[in-house]
């Protein structure tokens, strides 16, 4: 066999890798869709694997009749029948072009693949918007103009619902046997010098950027005047005292005092942490990291709802103000202790 027109050992490894991950992407959900609500504190969850729907279906349906939504049945889905075996097809034609070891079949793999991940979402969209706009006339609740359709990928306000959609391990599973297959193109397109070293590099780094995007839990930032504080209700105004948490399923809340966010997630011991972010005391607007920041407690500090707790983005920061106002420097760890303990 011509050695020009053959992959490597090392991107016939990797398709076999990117074969095992479609496969085991048949045992693990896919996609989720999370509804959450003042009255559902822990949210509510649906799961799309290949061949069915999962998590609190049945209670979603019964919110859904409310508004005038589809019931959700996975006989109505026929992408539930043919998504198992087109996942198996796939799989077995990564593993087909490994040990053919021909570099024609491996772009095709890529490219059919491709055009299946286009194909997919396209269909994911569509079936959003049906369930979204095709709403019952009859309706208990109809709101004029409002449609129901969540979002393709990332958070939506529908009503009191925060719509969060996120990929799942099975979604993870798919983009990571996509980054395998770029990963083996680009070293057999090197091989065949179709391309220049460094091309190679920022490819990579491009790659790197966009996943490291998708897992971004940084602040949100805060509509000073307009939001309010999840526990006390009062407007949230001084920047210098605000905080938010940030849930691991994304949900966000945010408190004008420091007092408020721990009072609110000790009211919830069963919900999952997350991220926690306070205002810098001596920088209007910005929010940083509870685990990077230093606190200072003190009766003169003035917060809105008395937690007297300043935050500073330095350590020499926090320990001049402490100085002045003869007490301590404390870490994050340090204050929730402290805290606790009352």
């Amino acid at each position: 066999m011509n050695q020009n027109h053959t992959i490597s050992s090392l991107s016939k490894t990797l398709l076999v890798i990117a074969s095992c991950c479609l496969i085991a992407s048949l045992f693990v959900p896919i996609w989720s869709i999370s509804l959450d609500a003042p009255q559902y504190p822990e949210g509510l969850g649906l799961q799309i694997w290949a061949g069915k729907l999962a998590g609190d279906v049945e209670i979603i349906n019964g919110l859904n009749h409310y508004i005038g939504m589809k019931n959700l049945h996975n006989d109505d889905f026929v992408e539930f029948t043919l998504l198992p075996f087109i996942i198996v097809v796939y799989a077995l034609l990564f593993l087909w072009a490994a040990v053919n070891g021909k570099r024609k079949l491996l772009y095709l793999a890529l490219a059919a693949f491709i055009v299946f991940g286009i194909v997919a979402m396209v269909d994911f969209w569509k079936w959003e918007y049906d369930y979204g706009h095709n709403l019952d006339p009859n309706a208990a609740i109809k709101v004029p103009g409002m449609a129901y359709q969540p979002p393709l990928l990332g958070f939506k306000q529908l009503l009191n619902f925060g719509a969060y959609s996120i990929p799942d391990i099975g979604g993870w599973l798919f983009i990571a046997a996509g980054f395998l297959l770029i990963v083996s193109v680009y070293i057999e397109m090197r091989r065949g010098k179709r391309i220049r070293p460094g091309r190679l590099i920022s490819v990579f780094a491009i790659i790197s950027v966009l996943l490291s995007s998708c897992g971004n839990t940084g602040p949100v930032p805060v509509q000073y005047n307009k939001d309010a504080c999840e526990f006390c209700k009062m407007s949230i105004s001084e920047s210098r005292f605000a905080t938010e948490w940030i849930t691991s399923k994304g949900r966000v809340y945010k408190y004008d005092d420091m007092a408020c966010m721990l009072a609110h997630t000790k009211k919830h011991p069963d919900m999952k942490p997350g991220n926690y972010y306070t205002g810098n005391f001596l920088k209007d607007e910005e929010l940083i990291s509870t685990e990077t920041a230093f606190f200072v407690r003190h009766e003169s500090i003035k917060s809105p709802m008395g937690g007297g707790i300043a935050a500073f983005l330095l350590k020499e920061q926090a320990a001049e103000y402490a100085q002045q106002h003869h007490t301590k420097v404390l870490t994050w760890t340090g204050l929730k202790s402290i805290l606790e303990a009352e």
